[in-house]
């Protein structure tokens, strides 16, 4: 592995490890907040004012900073893998934590992300190298990846306006999966956004371009979609 390989493997890991944490500490002032409001599930807001919850965010915005940066130093398939590892985090303290017991499946699920994460990271290919943001603009503009964006927001606004108001708050899999798909849109802009800091601290402007200010309205817009839907999912079904 690279130097810069190297880098984005430890970001990537700390990132998981903020990340899982977040989601318990998150969880913990939702139901807090849910004993003296109307549930996130049911359209409230009063998570908002609980410092739970905000804890939770913080530990969440260190992690995704984390993740921000090892996306500038490593290739997205050796970076986005290492995301599982945050279910392990997330499942342990939800044992100790929340008093949610890890049954047997739970168990192989997370033996399972640690293999496959494994895997690809001792098999992650080398980045190519981009010299602009201009670069990834022309592998975004790629009709295969237009298809691939087009499709993921046709599902994704079926999702929002047909299914969220019937069956939101009974199956969680329809938040997870706006979530999902928001994600892997999320993962495209962050990739181009950090590649662009990381020229732009090596003395080679990119905010200059156009196409950056594109891609970090991309992972801003991306970013508060998934946040609201993530918060609207049942903590009693979690």
């Amino acid at each position: 592995m690279s130097s810069d390989n190297i880098h984005g493997l430890v970001l990537a890991v700390s990132s998981s490890i903020f990340i899982g944490s977040s989601y318990i500490i998150k969880k913990k002032g939702l139901n807090k907040s849910g004993e003296n409001g109307t549930r996130a599930s049911q359209g409230g807001y009063s998570y908002l004012y609980e410092p739970w919850w905000w804890a939770g965010m913080i530990t969440m915005i260190v992690g995704e900073v984390a993740n921000f940066a090892a996306y500038a130093y490593a290739p997205a398939i050796l970076v986005t893998p290492l995301g599982a590892l945050s279910i392990i985090f997330s499942a342990v303290l939800a044992h100790f934590i929340l008093k949610e017991k890890l049954h047997i499946f739970g168990i192989l699920g997370c033996a399972l992300c640690v293999v496959g994460s494994t895997t690809i990271v001792l098999h992650a290919p080398q980045e190519r190298n981009i010299e602009s943001v201009e670069d990834v603009w022309q592998l975004a503009t790629e009709p295969g990846f237009l298809v691939y964006t087009c499709l993921v927001v046709i599902v994704v606004s079926v999702l929002i306006f047909r299914y969220v108001p019937r069956y939101g708050q009974t199956h969680m899999i329809v938040y997870v999966g706006i979530c999902s798909l928001m994600g892997s849109l999320t993962v495209m802009g962050v990739k181009a956004v950090g590649i662009g800091l990381k020229l732009s601290f090596e003395g080679m402007n990119q905010f200059k371009y156009y196409q950056i200010w594109v891609f970090t309205l991309v992972v801003i817009f991306c970013c508060l979609l998934q946040l609201n839907y993530l918060n609207k999912v049942n903590v009693e079904n979690i």
